[in-house]
């Protein structure tokens, strides 16, 4: 059994494993363009952009890798890695819509391919960097300011 996380934490060899399975199906999706690969990344990043992760298909392969590799326990905060996977969602959908509408998706699929590989091989989470910069704002709008 790994270690527990503290409160609103996540572990970042999950976030980062999650980020590799995303760029494979994206790099399968380019190749094959069937369409049930960005259908299955718009599931996997509707159930983790809704804090449902744990029935993520992408979080539960990613937990047993994690475990296999034993890759242990690293703590970053969650808040962040769930606005980047919101951001996921919405690249995905917009994907199968283009899919469906018979427009390219290639820099759409491209761009989300290229974050999911920042993201997993260089732990570089660009729409955690976009949530930082982003919550002054909100937190000013939520202040009623």
């Amino acid at each position: 059994m790994s270690p527990s996380l503290p409160s609103a934490h996540i572990n970042e060899y999950k976030a980062r494993t999650i980020a590799f399975l995303v760029l494979l199906t994206v790099g399968g999706y380019l190749l094959t363009y069937l369409i049930a690969l960005p259908a299955l990344l718009v599931l996997d990043f509707g159930l983790r952009s809704f804090d449902l992760g744990k029935f993520s298909p992408f979080g539960l392969i990613s937990e047993r890798l994690v475990q296999a590799l034993n890759l242990g326990v690293k703590p970053v905060f969650y808040p962040p890695k769930r606005f980047a996977a919101q951001v996921g969602l919405v690249f995905s959908i917009t994907i199968v819509i283009l899919h469906y509408l018979g427009i390219s998706t290639l820099l759409v699929a491209g761009v989300l391919g290229f974050f999911a590989a920042l993201e997993s091989l260089a732990s570089i989470c660009a729409g955690c960097y976009v949530y930082n910069f982003l919550l002054p704002v909100w937190q000013k709008l939520k202040g009623g300011a």
